[in-house]
């Protein structure tokens, strides 16, 4: 991993603060270029390549451990959502963790005749009972990094006949992942996933897929897109290709190299590298008298300390400050003493 990292990333700072923007490989910044110089120069291949975004797919699908025919690409986690939220029956009951991700759960109340419940999270599992429709949570929780319990909650909802949406924005190359053991997954890609942004994956069982119309689907959603560029589309896909929406050429020729990074890496080999660098830093937090939320998440949160976020900024120590908490994260390219230049910047 040393070599890997070393040849893609060379940070000016002490970078921490993945859970908001990943760092772009070398490769990935070159692939953008690469295009955009095209696109200027009037090359034919300026436009982009659907190539890439294939790649791309199956790539991810790789990752999180499903077959790339239930993958659909696009750009926002929220407009995956949507597409979920419209697909759901008025009154129908969806639950959700206190205080998740904005983009996981207006997509729902905004319509305005669901029946709406939250639950802590530790008890979100709990929560889900037989008039429950669909739980909705992250795997990893981007406000403290705690991680969900997303075996006890698939179970409940396998008991009440409800489906289940994972968030896993905050854990997708770094946490290992079943995609397919949930009825919907949706990733925005640019955080740990190391992609630009515009890049965002959305996953389907083939039983939801059965009562998840396209409603958004323009001529990549074709069975042949190919002869299906004027008129309604009368054939969508048998994939999930049938929820793609028009993919940004720039970000999926970057996406393409960095996931192949991932993939060179293992998110296995990740997981024990960020998991590692989170309890060193935990450790050295408790010598300094602060209490950071429990777990062995890769993503370290401290209440109290959000005020120090500009502090740690003027010394060079980017990290995350919302709600008087300090968010601190950590990924492939960190070492020990980037753990240890956040402590020296923590110390009294």
């Amino acid at each position: 991993m040393d070599t890997l990292s070393s040849a893609e990333f060379a940070p000016t700072s002490t970078y921490l603060n993945t859970s908001s923007c990943g760092l772009l490989p070398r490769r990935t910044v070159e692939a953008v270029k690469k295009l955009a110089e095209s696109g200027a120069d009037g090359r034919p291949d300026g436009a982009g390549d659907f190539d890439t975004v294939e790649a791309s797919r199956a790539s991810f699908a790789r990752l999180v451990g499903v077959h790339e025919d239930r993958v659909a690409v696009g750009g926002s986690v929220a407009v995956h959502v949507a597409l979920i939220a419209a697909s759901l029956p008025a009154g129908a009951e969806v639950v959700f963790p206190e205080g998740d991700f904005s983009s996981v759960i207006t997509p729902f109340t905004v319509r305005g005749d669901l029946k709406v419940r939250y639950a802590p999270l530790a008890g979100i599992a709990d929560a889900v009972g037989p008039g429950t429709a669909l739980v909705g949570l992250s795997a990893v929780q981007s406000f403290d990094g705690r991680v969900a319990d997303l075996a006890a909650v698939r179970a409940a909802a396998t008991a009440h006949g409800a489906r289940v949406l994972v968030d896993a924005s905050q854990s997708a190359g770094w946490l290992p992942l079943d995609a397919g053991a949930y009825d919907y997954t949706v990733t925005g890609a640019f955080k740990y996933l190391l992609c630009p942004r515009g890049t965002s994956f959305l996953t389907v069982t083939a039983e939801a897929q059965e009562s998840l119309p396209p409603a958004h689907a323009g001529w990549v959603a074709a069975q042949g897109s190919a002869g299906s560029f004027y008129g309604p589309v009368e054939r969508f896909a048998e994939s999930a290709r049938r929820y793609d929406e028009p993919p940004s050429f720039l970000a999926y020729h970057g996406a393409e190299q960095s996931l192949a990074l991932l993939e060179e890496i293992g998110v296995d080999a990740i997981h024990a590298h960020n998991t590692a660098l989170a309890a060193r830093f935990r450790e050295g937090l408790s010598e300094l008298g602060h209490t950071p939320v429990p777990g062995d998440s890769g993503i370290v949160a401290v209440p109290g300390l959000g005020d120090r976020q500009p502090e740690l900024a003027r010394a060079g120590v980017l990290v995350t400050g919302r709600g008087g908490t300090l968010r601190v994260s950590f990924h492939l390219y960190n070492r020990d003493a980037d753990v240890d230049r956040a402590l020296e910047a923590l110390a009294p």
